[in-house]
């Protein structure tokens, strides 16, 4: 007898098979379903269109409105249509805040999917605990917070800077011993820095050989800044920039690098917040060498990733719209939302947040993303080097996930405090010495 995949040609065969991975990226069949009736279920897009965070947040809009057609095109969640709700803070802290209560007391998602500074997601938080709302946060931060109606996609400090700042002051790395702590003023680079000093001063770094500048958000103007670097890097150790920079800052920030003539060879800056989207501005051919740390990058060769960016392509009809990290970890967010509320059987957010916990989900580099008891989740770190293309070469990475820690060992203050929102427990900052829960604290 024939076989009948004889007479496909090994093209066509590649195409069907990447075609079917992509039908499946939301656990689905390559058969489209029957279509999704009843009463939608809404969900929040809380994203900034505008603005100064728009170059980064825009995208995470995007992604989440294709993760909706996909599901509906399986039949939706529950036999029910998903409909996204997307409203815009437009950069706007105090602007958050409303429009996450709008979302949650008008609108009645079931779910929101958004944010990316910290300062937004403090800003709403209370909102959130207040109106026991859920919210996917899908950008690495700083740790030292554990709500149990936020669910971490993102990277805690374990699973991104400390990797980071190990892999700078190891030989592959340089093996730098000044750092110069660069980042935008607000509670995400001020409290990772903190972090971090605390961190370098155990590794045997003087408090002299770390520098620390922060600018405020959307700075133009990087001439003087650049120059202290310069000269912090002069004294003849070598100096890595650790850089918690975001939104469209970046783009200045970099240029008046390459006016300064700072190449990677002499400073390398690892960054924090820059990825592929931010790279699709600038001209990166300066910018060769230069380093990020994410968990995930779009250059990883998975048959999932390359499933996932062709899906991406075809649904916004552009072959260059790039991917990045929050991208990944807003496609884990969904998708283990999505098997919360059918493992519920039903969108209460009390039943979906206890459902939520021991959840899998396949990440897009060949892991396995789980939920932790603290509503972190587990995840792989990786370390890229820019190519000219806005690429990123990796140059390091874990062996294997790393679980997300909530609270930071290196603060003397949390270094006993553990999240888990399992019963009996049930606490975000519990006392592990004190066997003592404390409370709402969350930092």
């Amino acid at each position: 007898m024939t076989d009948p995949t004889m007479c496909v040609s090994r093209r066509d065969f590649a195409r069907f098979s990447l075609a079917a991975s992509a039908a499946m990226l939301v656990g689905g069949k390559t058969a489209r379903a029957a279509a999704p009736t009843g009463e939608p279920i809404r969900i929040g897009v809380l994203h900034s269109l505008s603005g100064t965070m728009a170059i980064s947040e825009t995208t995470l809009k995007d992604v989440i409105l294709m993760l909706v057609d996909l599901q509906n095109k399986k039949g939706g969640v529950g036999g029910r249509p998903l409909e996204a709700v997307v409203v815009d803070p437009a950069s706007n802290w105090p602007l958050y805040t409303e429009k996450a209560r709008q979302l949650l007391a008008v609108d009645k998602v079931a779910a929101v999917f958004g944010c990316w500074t910290s300062v937004s997601r403090k800003a709403v938080l209370p909102v959130f605990e207040e109106l026991n709302g859920i919210l996917f946060y899908p950008v690495q931060y700083e740790g030292q917070e554990c709500s149990r109606n936020v669910f971490y996609m993102g990277a805690a400090p374990n699973q991104q800077a400390i990797p980071a700042v190990d892999y700078l002051l190891g030989e592959d790395g340089g093996s730098a011993r000044r750092f110069a702590l660069i980042g935008t003023d607000y509670v995400y680079p001020r409290t990772t820095n903190q972090i971090l000093q605390a961190y370098l001063k155990q590794k045997g770094i003087a408090d002299a050989d770390v520098m620390v500048s922060y600018m405020p958000f959307g700075q133009s103007d990087w001439q003087t800044t650049v120059s202290q670097i310069k000269a912090f890097g002069s004294a003849g150790k070598k100096t890595a920039v650790i850089s918690t920079i975001n939104g469209d800052a970046n783009v200045p920030f970099y240029k008046e690098l390459g006016a300064q003539g700072i190449a990677a060879t002499d400073i390398p800056v690892m960054a924090f917040s820059v990825g592929e989207e931010e790279l699709a501005g600038m001209d990166t051919k300066p910018l060769v060498g230069q380093l990020a740390a994410w968990n995930y990058f779009e250059s990883i060769d998975t048959p999932t990733n390359k499933a996932f960016i062709n899906a991406w392509h075809t649904f916004t009809k552009s072959p260059t719209r790039v991917t990045n990290d929050p991208m990944e970890a807003h496609y884990i967010g969904f998708n283990l939302w999505v098997q919360a509320v059918e493992k519920a059987g039903t969108t209460d957010h009390d039943k979906v947040i206890a459902a939520m916990v021991g959840l899998k989900q396949p990440n897009l580099t060949g892991g396995i993303a789980e939920v932790l008891p603290n509503h972190h989740i587990t995840k792989p770190v990786y370390i890229g080097e820019i190519q000219d293309d806005g690429q990123f070469n990796v140059v390091w990475q874990t062996p294997k996930e790393i679980p997300g820690q909530a609270w930071s060992p290196y603060v003397p203050e949390t270094r006993n405090l553990t999240g888990d929102w399992r019963a009996p427990i049930s606490c975000g900052n519990y006392d592990t010495v004190k066997k003592a829960c404390l409370g709402t604290r969350h930092a």
